[in-house]
């Protein structure tokens, strides 16, 4: 028994250690041609759109000021940048994971980089400025006036979203359908009674998916009493499925926040509901909750991507290694480490994938013979990397900060049920988040199952989640 432990974690530890040796070739060719990938985009935007289009490779303040945002200031671990929203200026912050990913390729390019500007500047009247600044004897202030304001409402503000897909993105019916109506609001599928529903339930989908992760599963197996009491409402994600995919947002979490109340909250009077979360939609699920703590009476978390941060450690950056630790196995560690450090690749395999999804889609139903779940081809395909890019990015990593407030207020102020499940096979968010979640909320119960991954802890069990979540609903209501 001791020998075949002790073969055992020689295997272990040989296998650790090719997979460390093997990520590292793999990550460094990767980041070469990143590199190279950010030149021919360039290239063919400036060829296709006659303009060349800033990447955060360069500069995060051309990328972020591009979109129409206005860049204040970029310390810490979030950018803050001004944003304009009807008659009010509102600063919000951006991940510096956007523009601030280390590896030797990056750090060796923006040294060279850092060192010929330094040289171009020398010694003129921008270098003893800056010197003047930095050694106090000039001060900055930061003023606005009303006439600022209104040439920022008829610069920014009268700006409405843009409706034409970029020639790397797709430009079918079902991913353009939101530029064809003059409202600018999420798209939501509603089920259930009209004016008579006792409480309403939100569901919020995860990353690179839709509302059919919902309607799809579990809506169709509910009871009719519980569609007759409840009205079932789940939407698709700013940039996902068929909602808004505008290239003018940075699809920071107030925006995400602010489109979910305009379209569901607002126009649908909720006053009192539920919500179910799936990963990434667990954030801004919490974010609502903190906003409505009177009326939220349930919220059920799948797959929480909640990384507590040691003292110390940077935030944004210490949940980037979490969920993208740049290994090539297990396979979803490789490929979130795609999306997460390379912006010109993750923007090819969207150029290859989601512009060219419907051929996909026809391979994928005469190989399968149909048996494949469409429905999360649908989610997975429709969505811009644009949109992807930044959600991500500024949601997950960039709310590294916030969720632990998150979690004290639901902890102290809210009275509602908490519950989460968790998938225990799940590679992508081990089950240690959900228990870090209950660890900050001690009244959480935290449901693991087994053999289920972040997918099938839904797809596949459909009838049995449904039950679990109508026995959550009644017990909250009672």
């Amino acid at each position: 028994m001791a020998l075949m432990g002790g073969i055992r974690t020689v295997l272990m530890l040989t296998g650790r250690f090719i997979n460390e040796v093997l990520s590292f070739v793999v990550f460094s060719f990767l980041d070469l041609l990143d590199v190279f990938l950010c030149f021919v985009y360039k290239l063919v935007d400036f060829y296709v759109e006659s303009e060349w289009k800033p990447c955060y490779c360069s500069s995060a303040k051309e990328a972020i000021t591009n979109s129409g945002k206005i860049l204040v200031s970029e310390k810490g671990e979030s950018t803050k940048i001004v944003c304009l929203c009807s008659s009010k200026l509102q600063l919000e912050d951006i991940s510096d994971t956007l523009y601030t990913r280390p590896s030797l390729v990056s750090d060796i390019s923006k040294s060279t980089v850092k060192e010929l500007r330094r040289l171009k500047i020398e010694g003129t009247t921008i270098m003893s400025s800056c010197e003047k600044v930095r050694n106090g004897s000039v001060r900055s202030t930061f003023t606005i006036n009303s006439t600022i304001v209104e040439m920022l409402q008829g610069k920014i503000g009268g700006q409405k979203l843009n409706p034409i897909p970029r020639w790397s993105d797709c430009d079918c019916k079902a991913c353009t359908a939101w530029t064809t109506s003059s409202k600018e609001t999420l798209f939501v599928h509603a089920e259930g009674p009209k004016d008579n529903a006792r409480e309403d339930v939100l569901f919020i989908h995860g990353f690179i998916s839709s509302s059919t992760f919902w309607t799809e599963t579990v809506f169709p197996n509910f009871s009719a009493e519980t569609k007759s009491k409840y009205r079932l409402i789940a939407v698709d994600l700013l940039g996902f499925g068929r909602s808004p995919k505008p290239t003018d947002s940075l699809y920071t979490l107030r925006e995400h926040v602010d489109m979910i109340e305009r379209s569901v909250i607002d126009p649908y009077r909720v006053k009192s509901f539920h919500i179910v979360a799936h990963s990434l939609g667990c954030i801004l699920a919490l974010a609502l909750a903190v906003k409505y703590p009177g009326a939220v009476k349930s919220l059920t978390l799948l797959a929480p991507p909640y990384f507590p941060v040691p003292k110390g450690e940077q935030g944004t950056q210490f949940v980037l290694r979490k969920v993208a630790p740049r290994r090539v196995w297990p396979l979803i560690a490789f490929g979130s480490s795609i999306a997460c450090w390379y912006e010109h690749i993750s923007r090819t395999v969207c150029l290859l994938i989601c512009k060219n999804h419907r051929i996909w889609e026809f391979i994928a139903k005469q190989i399968t013979r149909n048996r494949v779940r469409t429905f999360l081809l649908e989610g997975f395909f429709c969505h811009t990397h644009y949109a992807a890019w930044h959600t991500l990015h500024n949601i997950i990593c960039g709310s590294a900060s916030k969720i632990e407030g998150y979690m004290d207020a639901v902890r102290e102020q809210l009275d509602c049920d908490v519950t989460v499940f968790h998938g225990r096979d799940d590679e992508l968010l081990p089950v240690d988040c959900s228990y870090s979640v209950a660890s900050k909320i001690p009244r959480a119960r935290v449901k693991i199952f087994e053999k289920k991954d972040h997918i099938t802890i839904v797809v596949g069990q459909q009838k049995a989640f449904a039950r679990e979540l109508e026995g959550i609903w009644k017990k909250s209501s009672s």
